[in-house]
């Protein structure tokens, strides 16, 4: 009789136990699938922000050309063309300056991809997980079924002498 309260009370303790672990795993999901998104979110912001650098890159890249153009027929306007100069040398300082930020974002938008991956890995590793968790949970309700009907059949035995 006291194996067999043992064997409840141990079957109680690991029912507790696998509980407790499946609502830490669920936890832990959640918490992946909120970081999962907000790195999605960082990605979209980072490609939209790739854009407009992109764009302005462009931009400056056309503006570049006209001003070399202009520097080159204001050969003849000496002080025109310091103007010029400058200015042309202010705008590849620009270009160069939102090329190098354009490739810092292609570079944190390659990271974030690398890390959404990672969680996305994580969170099937901790689905997989909390799925075996699930599974031996359910056996062990089954087994503490099957236990409690033994013993209430032998209370009815012990009962019925």
């Amino acid at each position: 009789m006291d194996r067999i309260k043992e064997k409840m009370n141990q079957l109680r303790l690991d029912a507790e136990e696998s509980s407790g672990k499946v609502e830490e795993l669920q936890g832990k999901v959640k918490t992946l699938e909120q970081e999962n998104l907000q790195k999605e979110q960082e990605i979209i912001s980072l490609t939209h922000k790739n854009s407009v650098l992109e764009t302005e890159v462009d931009k400056f890249e056309t503006q570049v050309k006209d001003l070399k153009a202009t520097a080159t027929e204001g050969q003849q306007h000496g002080t025109q063309n310091e103007t010029l100069t400058r200015r042309l040398q202010l705008l590849e300082e620009e270009a160069e300056e939102a090329d190098k930020t354009l490739r810092e974002a292609n570079e944190k938008l390659r990271q974030t991809d690398v890390k959404a991956g990672h969680f996305e890995r994580k969170v099937q590793a901790l689905e997989q997980e909390r799925d075996q968790w699930e599974a031996k949970y359910e056996e062990m309700a089954k087994k503490y079924a099957a236990v409690q009907k033994e013993l209430d059949d032998f209370q009815t035995e012990i009962n019925t002498i």
